[in-house]
């Protein structure tokens, strides 16, 4: 008579799970990509593209931001100016809040807005991206993804573009 233990399995180390790892689903889904999703700011809105990066940095993936210089803000172009000189001027030199005059920066920050950048998970966020003003050569053949839903709407009035407000904020680009 056979014995039932020879044709068993053999048993699965202390700590093991006793399942086989499940295989991946052919239903044609691929693999997440391990490298950075790269993200083109041209004429995207600047707080809505911050939004939608913030969602992504939390949700763990890696992401570059190009032409962080062509990312627009709405409104009227008096109200925008005034908001952004007001940034600049609060505070001292010495005890801050230092407010960024560059446009990579500018748009970092508002990422950083949109983030909890004062706990753990959101400051491991915040250091998963990185932001560019236009293309850096070591990522000039690599394809870009636009955000639609941080499209502005059709307006009469052309937005202004970080490059603009931070020319007019005094940086030298």
């Amino acid at each position: 008579m056979p014995d039932p233990k020879a044709s068993s399995p053999p048993a699965a180390p202390a700590g093991a799970s006793a399942t086989a790892p499940a295989a991946p689903a052919a239903t044609g889904a691929a693999a997440p990509e391990p490298g950075p999703v790269v993200i083109d700011a041209s004429g995207l809105v600047l707080g809505r593209a911050a939004n939608l990066i913030a969602q992504r940095l939390l949700a763990g993936d890696a992401v570059v931001v190009v032409r962080a210089e062509r990312a627009v803000v709405t409104g009227s172009r008096a109200s925008v100016l005034e908001t952004y000189r007001a940034h600049r001027a609060r505070g001292s030199v010495r005890s801050g809040p230092h407010f960024p005059r560059y446009p990579d920066r500018i748009f970092r920050r508002a990422v950083r807005g949109m983030l909890p950048h004062l706990k753990t998970r959101g400051r491991s966020a915040y250091r998963r991206l990185t932001v560019h003003i236009g293309v850096p050569a070591a990522l000039a053949g690599t394809a870009a993804v636009s955000l639609p839903e941080a499209r502005p709407t059709p307006s009469l009035r052309p937005p202004l573009t970080l490059g603009e407000i931070s020319r007019l904020l005094g940086a030298r680009l």
